[in-house]
């Protein structure tokens, strides 16, 4: 079995309840073994328009499933809780965004499979919740730490004025807006 690392995101509807929901999914289908689940952490959007701020985790599994299965199966579920992905690439609000971050320590850079996910040392929402359950967890190509790519993600934002704004909240907080 290979450790994989699995992005949470929503901002329609119960944010909360749908990741929670997702992440239960992901534990039915075979061939995946949950393992940790993040905080969840309230974040504004970033790279589109929106009103909606997110709601997002991380969370940990083992999985039997080759990368393109365990994507597939992602958006079985992703479909189930109401997501319709787009294909022109604009960002849109959705009620439920999985994202494979990592597979093992596979690097891939094929059309559908992209490993690691290459957003992960530029998005607060996705190192925040990473460092919370794999602080020690080395990127394959950049060999750095999660707690590494924090690190000089927080200095890079302190030094450019870039300001992603992501805080820790509770899976029980019913409130999604902006803090």
């Amino acid at each position: 079995m290979v450790t994989a690392y699995i992005g949470l995101g929503a901002n329609l509807g119960n944010c909360r309840e749908n990741l929670l929901q997702a992440w239960s999914r992901l534990g039915k289908v075979n061939g995946i073994e949950l393992l940790a689940l993040s905080s969840a952490y309230r974040s504004a959007p970033v790279g589109m328009e929106s009103e909606n701020w997110f709601i997002n985790a991380v969370g940990s599994l083992k999985t039997t499933l080759e990368p393109a299965m365990l994507l597939r199966e992602m958006f079985v579920v992703e479909k189930s809780l109401g997501r319709k992905r787009i294909l022109d690439g604009i960002p849109e609000d959705r009620s439920i965004d999985l994202d494979l971050l990592y597979w093992g320590n596979i690097v891939c850079d094929e059309p559908m499979v992209k490993l690691p996910h290459p957003e992960i040392p530029n998005r607060l929402f996705v190192l925040q919740p990473l460092v919370e359950i794999a602080p020690g967890l080395k990127h394959p190509v950049l060999q750095k730490t999660s707690e590494e790519m924090l690190q000089d993600f927080l200095t890079q934002q302190q030094e450019t004025g870039l300001d992603q704004q992501v805080q820790k909240t509770s899976w029980s907080e019913t409130n999604d807006e902006a803090p």
